[in-house]
This record gives structure tokens, sequence and C-alpha cells, in this order.
């Protein structure tokens, strides 16, 4: 699996169904192959029910053949509206079936649990994912904005029961968002040999420097994002991107994934692109080495 997953939030949403046939060309032929997408995917946007980023996906596979190119992962858990939420076997079942038939695909590679459920006992929604996993819908189950105490409480349940395990984590993880992951759940997938796959890896877009004063704001749908990270950190971050990137002849975002996949324990770091020159932004992540200096001032400025 290379370093870089594409970010299926974009299909539907930013990205209409011709331009993500594009996109999602252009990664493949350049050699990547992980592709992240979610059931709830675009029901943010008025107008969407959720489901869409899938369904545009399964259109692609379907017309494009490439299935056995890529490595799909998706998620359930987050409220799906009408069709649920959270981490139930009756939820999960239905949500599954949901997935594969917007997909067009009899098995998910990647089954992630969007969101910790409380509610729901975690050998109940272990166990189902055990069921399906023996049903050949889905070959490994990972977790995604739980906290350590609850990854590590669902790990000893695994083990104590023999039920499958979380085989990755999708952490919230960037250059402006490194306490959340690094002061404990880092250690966590460490310990457990956890693969480690970042989302909002750019910070939704704000570590492409994009969006450096409130007058940038409404460049984009994801511009109000930013608003909040427009800090002197912020900005400290923005000048040492700048420097490294000037250094090195690449871009910004380029130089923020690449310091992102340089961290220890990181397996790939999930980013979305609207067009083919962002796309070629991100993949060139992928071959940039930084140097200890660079890696150093970026370190330095964003703690």
């Amino acid at each position: 699996m290379a370093p870089f997953a594409f970010g299926g939030n974009v299909f539907g949403w930013t990205a209409d169904e011709r331009r993500s046939f594009e996109l999602l060309d252009a990664f493949v032929d350049a050699g990547f192959n992980l592709i992240d997408t979610a059931d709830v995917y675009s029901r943010w946007v008025p107008g969407r029910r959720g489901g869409e980023s899938e369904a545009i996906l399964g259109r692609w596979l379907r017309e494009r053949g490439r299935r056995k190119e890529v490595v799909l992962a998706t998620k359930v858990g987050m409220d799906a509206g009408p069709q649920g939420a959270g981490l139930s076997r009756r939820h999960i079942l239905d949500a599954v079936d949901g997935s594969l038939a917007r997909l067009g695909i009899d098995s998910i590679d990647l089954y992630q649990s969007h969101e910790d459920d409380p509610k729901v006992p975690i050998q109940e929604t272990l166990s189902t994912y055990e069921e399906l996993l023996k049903a050949g819908k889905i070959r490994a189950i990972g977790a995604s904005n739980f906290t350590a105490a609850r990854l590590v409480e669902s790990l000893e349940v695994a083990r104590r029961e023999g039920l499958p395990r979380y085989e990755c984590l999708q952490p919230r993880y960037n250059l402006m968002d490194r306490s959340g992951f690094e002061d404990d759940l880092a250690t966590v997938c460490q310990r457990h040999d956890l693969g480690v796959i970042t989302y909002s890896s750019l910070a939704s877009g704000f570590l492409s420097g994009k969006y450096r004063s409130k007058d940038d704001l409404g460049k984009s749908p994801r511009g109000a994002r930013a608003e909040a990270r427009l800090t002197d950190r912020g900005r400290a971050i923005l000048a040492a991107l700048d420097e490294t990137a000037a250094e090195c002849s690449a871009a910004p975002s380029t130089v923020a994934l690449a310091w992102l996949i340089s961290r220890p324990g990181v397996s790939a770091a999930i980013a979305s692109a609207t067009s083919l020159p962002q796309l070629e932004e991100l993949t060139a992540a992928a071959d940039l080495r930084l140097s200890p200096a660079a890696i150093e001032r970026l370190d330095r400025a964003s703690r």
C-alpha cells in the first residue's frame, strides 16, 4: 500500500462525477491504490442523503474495470439519517449491504468503525465484524476517532474473547493537529502494531497555504473551517512550510504530507483533491524526502 491515500469525501461534493472519474484515473495511473470513503459522504451537503461518494466510486469501478488495482476502505457508524447510526449488530449488517451495493463489489478491503459507540457493547460490534469476515463481505477492520482508552479496551476484548481486532486506526493528524494523536494514541498503535492512516492530513486545506487571511476563506466550501487556524501558531506553520517548500522546489501541501508520511508509525496519509494539479502536488509527497533540518523546522513551528 502506497503512503498516500485518496480521500473520497469530495466525490459528489466539491468534485462532480466527471471530475471524480478523472481524479481516480490519475491517482491509480500514478501507482497509488488506497481509496478511503464512508457511507455518510456527503450527507452534510444540503439535499444529499449520504452514500453519494460510494455510489460515484462504484460507477467508476464498474466503468473502468479497475477493482483489482485498488484497496477500498469505507466506514460505518456515523449518523446516516433514516438509515440509522452506531455500531450495533443490526445497523452494521444493514450498512455493510448498503455500502457493497453502492460500491458494486462483493467484499470491502477495510471496513472501519467511523466513531466509537459507547452505547453498544464492544463484543457485539466485534462479533458482528467476525460474521462479516467469515461471510467474505469484509477483509479487515479498523477504527477511527477512538480515544486511546476505548481503543485499548476494544483490543483487550478482542484478545480475551477471541474476536477479530482492529488492525489500524484512522486519527485526525497533521502539522496543526498533533496532540490528539501524539499524546497517547501513537503509543497505543506502536505497542499493538496497528497501522495508522491519517485523515484531515492537510487540516481541511489550511496547510496548502490557500487560507492566509479571513479574505481567503471564501475560496472553497471548506474555507470556513480554516478560520480557527488563523492564529500565530498557524501562521508560523505556514511560514515554515513556505521556507521548506522553497528549498525543495515543492508546494506547501507536498511538504506537509511528506512530513506526515515521515512520522513514526504512519502507514498512509489521506488527502483529497478537486483538480489534477492539486492531485499532482499530493502524490509528489510520496517521493519527497525532507532533510533533518527541514523536519526540525516544521516540528518546532508546530509544537
